[in-house]
């Protein structure tokens, strides 16, 4: 065989190969967009996932419960995550969509620690929200406006603090924000600030958590429904998932990150709760 021959018969069956790999690379590849609050979970499983699966390639984003539900229904990402249940989503084709719920988050009002209070009503936190309540001395605090700062439309973390703190009443106009991290940068540095956080971000000398009715924010509260603001983390599919996207779902169930990477993070395992909640907001113990 000619000197040339060979060399085109080398490149050949290296473009081969380089084909061969991107096609495995590409087939392997699992986006997940959408909660801000499940995107701290889903991060560090999809870290510890690809130490042992090398060829795995997991891109995490934000965005929004609304936007991962969207995103997922378009085809255009393999996992939507949601702190909501999709079928209280407008636009979204529920029946569509496969429900994955891989834990459990609570949420908790959070404040400035200049304001004086540590504990607070439901029934003050609603006026709070809805503008009936506008100066801390009201609440037996210091005598300091207070400043709201919501999540963005779209949030299911805003979306479960609204359904179980408003119940249908009208949000007051305030500062909106997209993410966990940058709600607590704004409360840390706003006097006479109130926002709200997902439990994993909320370990922070630097701002003060709320008991609400004299209950305190844990997760062992969540598991009986003492601590009434917590939702779902959700992972959905259309339909059902490919081979890789599914083997990446069953070890988010599996023990190593349900019994490890969960509660080390902040979350609740979905195995240690004694209650269920529907997408109408309707609470049972499990087995009953």
């Amino acid at each position: 065989m000619k000197r040339h021959s060979i060399g085109k018969l080398i490149i050949l069956l290296l473009l081969t190969l380089v084909a061969t790999t991107a096609c495995a690379n590409n087939g392997s590849k699992i986006t997940i967009v959408g909660s801000s609050a499940m995107q701290l979970l889903a991060e560090q499983a999809g870290n510890d996932y690809r130490l042992s699966h090398s060829n795995s390639n997991i891109v995490v984003q934000g965005g929004g419960s609304g936007t991962g539900l969207s995103q997922v229904q378009a085809g255009a990402v393999q996992i939507g995550t949601s702190d909501v249940f999709a079928e209280t989503q407008k636009g979204i084709q529920a029946n569509k969509l496969k429900d994955y719920r891989v834990a459990v988050v609570g949420i908790v009002p959070i404040v400035n620690k200049d304001v004086g209070i540590k504990n607070i009503t439901t029934n003050e936190l609603t006026k709070i929200f809805t503008g009936k309540v506008t100066n801390w001395k009201q609440l037996g605090g210091k005598n300091e406006a207070i400043t709201v700062i919501n999540r963005s439309k779209g949030s299911g973390t805003r979306g479960t603090f609204e359904d179980i703190i408003l119940r249908g009443q009208k949000p007051i106009k305030s500062q909106e924000q997209d993410s966990n991290g940058t709600v607590k940068k704004i409360v840390n540095s706003t006097p006479g600030a109130i926002s709200y956080l997902s439990f994993p971000y909320a370990h922070d000398t630097h701002i003060q958590k709320l008991s609400i009715d004299n209950v305190k924010p844990t997760n062992k509260n969540i598991t009986t429904n003492k601590w009434k603001l917590w939702s779902y983390e959700h992972m959905y599919t259309k339909g059902e998932p490919n081979k890789q996207t599914k083997a990446f779902i069953k070890y988010m169930l599996g023990k190593k990150v349900q019994k490890d990477l969960v509660p080390k993070i902040g979350y609740l395992s979905i195995n240690d709760m004694k209650v269920t909640r529907n997408s109408k907001n309707q609470v049972t113990q499990i087995g009953k």
